[in-house]
């Protein structure tokens, strides 16, 4: 693999994503900070609950983002003994203590709530008090999109969680100032009510966000339009005739380890082999920013066409086969075999399996013949 200049060019994007992570946290941290201070000081002149809770959901916000600054530092750690792959994955870490806190921050505004429903207290708003919700009001939708889109970019699912995060909060407070309003003009106190709402709808955005975090620490499917890129790289050799198997292991939203399987014609040599898994590991890491650290190898089989087409045959007549690959065949030990992918959405699939099996040996005895079943990319 070169090693001269695509190294320096993924090293950098890593540092230009940690930067603009980092920007974005510490504008975050600042229009927390500014509008938890103005929303708990106003509220408490004013006497007005919501609004002081307000302020403290955004005081959690800029812990957020503190949180969200202290894990891209340590997951950009450099490798140790302990952790030779590096600490990418504390990002992940990340977004879900961030979701929890967002979770904490929907429990505590509903329990607050409710209580108030029981106990109100009368407010006496101001058109200070008007103008300070107002202003959180557009902060905080300028900045969950700022912050959302840096996200995006950079696929930072901290950012992103924060993001979102932040629009629900100018949900909230654009209800409180709807009930200020309504308080005001038609001396209907509301502001009870449109929390304990409005705490659900909080609520169900930590649920997701801790989904989301959840499903990268378990190992979510890999995103498509990556998967058919790099099986389009890899393709492109001229001695790669299919790729298949392809595996990518997480070690942060920038780090990609994987394999992948090709089929090659039986008749290429351990040297032939040797330079073309050297030729698609490079062009892979050039072209996607993953490292290959293996390359498995299925070889055609000439003069086993009719064998192969059998097969195929039956096994197409089955719903929910994705694909057939990686058929071998060793005549003098009387043993083939193939790689099944059905598709995860058939409900029996394992019956399907068994079915498909028991009908290959039917039609070939005189064969061990073994299938594994793949999962699909």
């Amino acid at each position: 693999m070169n090693t001269e200049h695509t190294p320096s060019k993924v090293l950098e994007a890593k540092r230009t994503r940690d930067a603009e992570i980092l920007r974005a946290s510490y504008v975050g941290i600042a229009v927390n900070l500014v509008l938890a201070s103005s929303k708990a000081l106003m509220g408490a002149a004013v006497h007005s609950m919501a609004m002081i809770f307000d302020g403290v959901n955004n005081m959690s916000d800029a812990l957020s983002s503190v949180i969200t600054i202290a894990g891209t530092k340590f997951a950009s750690k450099k490798p140790d003994k302990k952790h030779p792959l590096g600490h990418g994955r504390a990002e992940y870490l990340t977004s879900m203590i961030i979701a929890a806190l967002v979770l904490y921050a929907g429990i505590n505004s509903f329990t607050k709530s409710a209580r108030s429903i029981l106990q109100p207290v009368t407010p006496e708003y101001s058109a200070a008090s008007l103008i300070t919700i107002a202003a959180a009001i557009l902060g905080k939708i300028l900045l969950g999109r700022y912050v959302r889109r840096v996200g995006k970019r950079v696929r930072s699912d901290a950012l992103v969680s924060s993001g979102t995060d932040a629009l629900f909060d100018a949900l909230l407070s654009a209800a409180v100032l709807f009930s200020a309003l309504l308080f005001l003009f038609a001396h209907v106190n509301l502001e009870a009510w449109i929390s304990v709402i409005i705490s659900v709808f909080i609520i169900r955005a930590g649920v997701e966000m801790l989904r989301e975090s959840t499903d990268d620490v378990l190992g979510r499917r890999l995103d498509p339009e990556l998967v058919r890129g790099i099986r389009q790289t890899v393709c492109r050799d001229e001695d790669v005739l299919g790729a298949y198997d392809l595996i990518l292991h997480s070690y942060g939203p920038e780090k990609l380890i994987g394999s992948v399987c090709v089929e090659v014609s039986d008749t290429m040599t351990a040297t032939e082999i040797d330079r073309m898994e050297r030729r698609i590991s490079e062009r892979v890491f050039e072209e996607h920013g993953v490292l290959l650290t293996g390359i498995g190898i299925y070889s055609t089989y000439h003069g086993s066409e009719d064998m192969r087409d059998r097969i195929i045959d039956i096994v197409r007549r089955h719903d929910g086969v994705l694909q057939i690959h990686g058929f071998f065949l060793d005549e003098e030990n009387r043993r083939a075999g193939f790689d099944l992918v059905l598709d995860f959405e058939l409900k029996n699939r394992e019956e399907v399996f068994k079915e498909i099996c028991a009908e290959v040996r039917g039609i070939f005895p005189e064969y061990e013949m073994q299938v594994t079943m793949d999962i699909d990319e």
